[in-house]
């Protein structure tokens, strides 16, 4: 009798509905196939995992890869998890020296490399042997810059499964914003390569995805969420729509033309939306979206109120990290009773703790910590996993915020990011909220500027809009807009202005260099 297929996996999508899309790439560029059947996905998964045997990796072990929003993220994302391995994506945009470090932390015993990236891919190759890594390094292609290619080796192997498959994990690096990234490496799970993962019940669960899903991907797939979100609808059997890169006018139009049934978004996304002429707004018709879903960051409330607005009670919430050591989410009936929060524990339970570990009364601002949810440690640096855990063995990702009566989680910032001003904590996050919505205002960061009498003042640091001249005038208004909203405790002392702010492709706003900057040029303190 013939085994059955597993449920949640794509291979049992491939014989079932070989034909499907398992991924639409909305700027796919020559050479390069638009869409990956089922089928298609399917072979070279297999192909992909029997290269890595060859290759000599076996359960347990890494393979990196630094790829764009290609289809070798699935094909070679899938040969690892049907191989037993770990899977450590690397950004694109880190430098040669910080990815050979991921590289040689991961333990990765191989690196992909998208040909595009080339010479890239030989720096790190170099500094790597350098430094005594043993790391195969290959190019996604034939290869190039004196590096083999993985796609012959692939393509010459047959496409069965391997003998010896088991399930895979990804062990992803946290984008760094405070320091070296950390790895979260998790346990290899058990069972057979279709049991339901929790983002598969997640997603089932809260926001009705399924087979017929049709989900927009918006950000590069080197990140945990786009990725982990991505191959989630794989074992559902859905199909993923993949954007090379955010664009507000291009995500609208690409709902209206696939029927994006589903979506992931950051804040960010949703005020470029939101910036754009009525007209175009109007434009696409937008009735297939069923949930849209955000994260990686607190969104405002003035911003996710408008999305509520336009797009209607779809615009659901959850906030988690890198580390899942726990969820909360929320529907947008329930943020609509509930404005400002980041939603109920789904998985694990809140805690708000003082910095000595005390447990905070309501409504009282404190460290977040999660019980009971899935164990986890920083990989190679016990101290940074000692210093996530409280006297009750929680976990912590580093942001500040409360809880309601309802136990609903409001977050106010960042724990490394708040301000300390004349003894007063403030934080940039409640700034910067309001900021975004003065009409002249495309980008905002507030951060933290030493200041020789209050210790630290806050400095607003200023995107324009298209067409607005930054200038003393729109320094003022802006700072009668923050004293108006804020008072003038809160309200910036400086407003300082750039043609851009340093985000991430995930919207994630990188204020480190602005707070390295504004700490070089502070005088120094007088003794």
């Amino acid at each position: 009798m013939e085994e059955e297929s597993p449920v949640f996996h794509p291979r049992a999508h491939a014989q079932t509905s070989p034909d499907k899309a398992a991924c639409i790439f909305a700027d796919a560029t020559a050479g390069q196939p638009p869409v990956l059947t089922y089928a298609a996905l399917e072979a070279a998964a297999n192909q992909g995992a029997q290269a890595l045997r060859r290759l000599g990796l076996a359960r347990g072990d890494v393979i990196a890869v630094m790829l764009h929003n290609t289809a070798e993220v699935f094909t070679i994302g899938w040969a690892a998890e049907r191989s037993g391995l770990y899977l450590t994506s690397i950004s694109t945009r880190l430098s040669p020296a910080d990815a050979a470090y991921i590289v040689a932390d991961s333990g990765a015993k191989l690196l992909v490399v998208a040909d595009a990236l080339a010479p890239l891919a030989a720096q790190v190759a170099r500094l790597l042997a350098a430094q005594g890594t043993a790391v195969t390094v290959l190019l996604t292609g034939a290869g190039g810059n004196g590096l083999p290619g993985w796609a012959p080796l692939a393509a010459a192997m047959p496409d069965a499964p391997v003998g010896d498959e088991s399930p895979g994990t990804d062990m992803l690096y946290s984008s760094g914003t405070t320091g070296r990234p950390k790895g979260v490496k998790p346990a290899l799970p058990d069972g057979a390569l279709g049991d339901p993962t929790p983002l598969v019940n997640m997603g089932q669960a809260l926001y009705g995805m399924a087979a017929d899903t049709v989900y927009l991907s918006t950000s590069p797939l080197y990140h945990a969420a786009p990725l982990r979100w991505a191959m989630t609808i794989h074992r559902l059997g859905g199909t993923v729509v993949v954007m090379d890169k955010f664009d507000a006018l291009a995500a609208l139009a690409l709902v209206e033309r696939w029927r994006v049934t589903h979506g992931t978004w950051v804040p960010t996304h949703f005020v470029r939306l939101l910036k754009l002429d009525p007209a175009q707004r109007a434009q696409p018709d937008l009735s297939s979206l069923r949930a849209a879903i955000h994260a990686g960051a607190p969104c405002p409330v003035a911003v996710k109120q408008a999305m509520i607005d336009w797009w209607g009670p779809i615009v659901h919430e959850y906030y988690s990290g890198t580390e899942t050591c726990g969820i909360t989410a929320l529907s947008a009936a329930e943020w609509l009773s509930h404005p400002g929060s980041v939603g109920r524990a789904v998985l694990g339970e809140v805690h708000i703790l003082d910095d000595d570990g005390h447990e905070l009364p309501i409504g009282t601002p404190g460290n977040v910590y999660f019980a009971n949810g899935p164990a986890f440690a920083y990989h190679n640096d016990p101290a940074k996993t000692a210093a996530a855990l409280s006297p009750q063995g929680w976990a912590t990702l580093g942001d500040i915020g409360y809880l309601d009566a309802d136990g609903f989680l409001y977050l106010t910032d960042r724990k490394h990011f708040m301000i300390i001003s004349g003894g007063v904590n403030i934080y940039p996050q409640e700034i910067e909220n309001l900021l975004i919505g003065h009409d002249a205002v495309a980008d905002v960061a507030v951060v933290g500027a030493p200041d020789a009498d209050l210790g630290e003042v806050a400095v607003a640091v200023i995107q324009p809009a298209p067409g607005v001249v930054a200038d003393d005038a729109l320094a003022a208004s802006i700072t009668a807009f923050a004293r108006a909203g804020l008072g003038a405790i809160k309200t910036p002392k400086r407003i300082l202005f750039r043609d851009t702010l340093p985000r991430e492709p995930t919207g994630k706003l990188m204020k480190a260099s602005l707070i390295a900057e504004l700490r070089a040029a502070a005088p120094p303190n007088p003794r």
